[in-house]
């Protein structure tokens, strides 16, 4: 038996494109695999704290010294990464907001990728500690950006994910979404066609 994770983080909570498509993927994977357990975390509807000197100062004070806030943050950070470190497939939704990902998500990954814990510094550089883990990030874009320099969504998460050791990853993106309903129906039907052939 698998588990897997699936990171929600568009804002909208209706009419949302990657929540469609996370939908989607999640009929089509219980479908396939019975069997696997599924973790949904919503980031807009209980979203994660951006990274602050609370944070850092759970993940750093000795525990006898830590404050109650930071008790809290840490413990709240402990249970992210406990959810990723059980994960064995990751599915990130993440709509572009202004040509990169969501804060929401990119606090979220601010909270995992933890030093000690989902990776390591050594002589030669940093290791991620995550290999064995396959990841799919399916993405929403009113206009069309793969493969151009205004993509900031795939490099970077390719770059975070491959930093703790995640290398096996699926992009699937529904683009043109807001270039009218011709090719905002194409977009879509070609990420859904891709999601199929994952299933």
């Amino acid at each position: 038996m698998s588990h897997v994770l699936v990171i929600e983080s568009s804002a909208r909570q209706q009419n949302s494109v990657s929540r469609e498509l996370t939908a989607q993927f999640i009929s089509q994977w219980r479908a396939a695999h019975p069997a696997d357990s599924i973790k949904v975390r919503d980031l807009a509807s209980d979203p994660v704290p951006h990274l602050d000197s609370t944070l850092l100062g759970g993940w750093m004070a000795p525990a006898d010294q830590q404050t109650d806030a930071e008790k809290s943050a840490l413990a709240r950070s402990n249970l992210l990464t406990d959810e990723l470190l059980a994960a064995d497939v990751l599915v990130l939704a993440a709509p572009m907001y202004n040509f990169a990902i969501p804060s929401t998500l990119k606090s979220w990954l601010d909270h995992v990728l933890r030093a000690g814990v989902t990776f390591k510094y050594t002589e030669t550089g940093p290791q991620g500690l995550l290999s064995g883990k396959r990841a799919y990030v399916l993405t929403a874009r009113g206009g069309v950006y793969a493969g151009s320099g205004l993509d900031h969504q795939e490099p970077y998460l390719r770059q975070a994910l491959a930093f703790v050791g995640i290398r096996d990853v699926s992009f699937i993106h529904a683009e043109g979404l807001n270039l009218g309903a011709d090719v905002m129906q194409k977009g879509l039907a070609k990420a859904k066609a891709q999601l199929a052939d994952i299933a």
